[in-house]
């Protein structure tokens, strides 16, 4: 009895806790619901999909959503970028808040780095962010076979410009390359309109759509560069959004051996419609449309559609870590992917912290967190060697 007062005691200091943290950004835009069925117009045009899209959006995104997840490997795949470059250049926040941190402001006042730059193969109508950004953090050389392991780093939705360096910097030392990539419309990608990366979840249908193939397939053409720099074995971390976008990504890429999920979950309209922090986007959506009509236009994104894909790979080593009291990814669709990977016999790992989704970043979970996820990465890429 006392154990589950203390238990229920908790679980409120902790809701309350999260609740704190996602009401610190202010300057959420509450947009209206579009079908942005022009975000797709490019993929149906020989795609023989019927219906009048003017006439009927919603039907039109349905099939199309049909028709992308049954041609999923050729949706999620672009040519080889011939522009790759390093750019050396400053560092700088990005920050998404109505009034950035002078404190963040100070930490990388004066600090360059290298930056891997090139042409996403899936072009939008705003140049910054069909310029692909990624940071990248080479591992010191002379550490035999850990030179050849590079792992592809995804931040969690609105992450500001230096968030994940610290965790790629502790991957340098235990011999990982990592190269932090910017997902679609953040930070050095962000149009001038916005102050916050709106336009990669957003109200509008097909532009979500859109943002997460465009993130899927600037992961590929990461990994591409990463050959042309002899790097052989990869791997790929993310975080919320990032989460989701590894997901897709690994579901089509052989070549993604360690993966790890830091929050994960089943469908992606329901973590929209259900999370904490995209409440502003279910105001604007919930006028026009319901969950159940939302989740088969969004089930092309989802990672529920992709299960069978990942499990082509059966080599690979998979870490799924989810929070016991996330409000933003919902910790039943969180369970939902451990029980589909067990149904499919995917070799891997669970974690489940005793925090929230926000939380997660707070001490002493922080710690927790990145603990668990940098020696999954170095057991993984061990046991794939031997």
């Amino acid at each position: 009895m006392i154990a589950r007062w203390v238990g229920k005691r908790y679980e409120k200091w902790m809701h309350d806790w999260e609740t704190r943290l996602t009401s610190v950004d202010n300057n959420r835009v509450v947009r209206p619901m579009e079908w942005g069925t022009e975000w797709l117009s490019e993929w149906n045009a020989s795609r023989g999909i019927s219906v009048d899209a003017d006439a009927n959006p919603e039907e039109f995104i349905r099939q199309t959503s049909e028709n992308i997840i049954a041609n999923s490997d050729a949706f999620f795949s672009v040519p080889t970028p011939s522009d790759f470059c390093i750019e050396h250049r400053e560092v700088n926040v990005y920050s998404t808040r109505e009034v950035p941190d002078p404190k963040l402001e100070a930490q990388v006042q004066g600090q360059t780095a290298d930056f891997l730059r090139f042409t996403s193969g899936v072009k939008t109508p705003h140049p910054e962010n069909n310029r692909v950004n990624a940071r990248w953090f080479p591992a010191e050389n002379g550490q035999g076979d850990a030179s050849k392991r590079a792992v592809i780093v995804l931040p969690h939705w609105n992450a500001d410009g230096i968030s994940y360096n610290g965790l790629c910097s502790l991957l340098n030392k235990i011999g990982i390359s990592a190269l932090r990539l910017s997902l679609p419309y953040h930070d050095a990608r962000m149009p001038p309109e916005i102050s916050r990366a709106d336009y990669a979840v957003s109200a509008n249908i097909g532009r979500t759509i859109t943002a997460a193939r465009q993130g899927v397939c600037d992961v590929r053409s990461c990994i591409d560069w990463l050959e042309t720099q002899s790097y052989s074995e990869f791997g790929i971390l993310g975080t919320s959004l990032g989460s989701a976008v590894a997901f897709l990504a690994a579901a089509h890429e052989p070549r993604l051996r360690a993966v790890a999920f830091n929050h994960a979950s089943s469908y992606f309209a329901d973590v929209v419609w259900r999370g904490q922090s995209t409440r502003h986007i279910r105001e604007g959506l919930e006028p026009v449309i319901s969950l159940d009509c939302l989740r088969p236009l969004w089930m092309c994104i989802s990672p529920m559609a992709y299960f069978d894909q990942y499990a082509r790979f059966r080599e690979r080593r998979s870490l799924t870590l989810y929070a016991r009291y996330d409000l933003t990814f919902p910790p039943d669709l969180s369970r939902q992917v451990v029980d589909e990977f067990a149904k499919r016999g995917v070799r891997g790992k669970t974690v489940v912290l005793p925090c929230g989704h926000y939380t997660t970043g707070e001490a002493p979970f922080k710690y927790m967190d990145g603990w668990h996820l940098v020696t999954f990465l170095r057991s993984a890429f061990r046991e794939l060697e031997a």
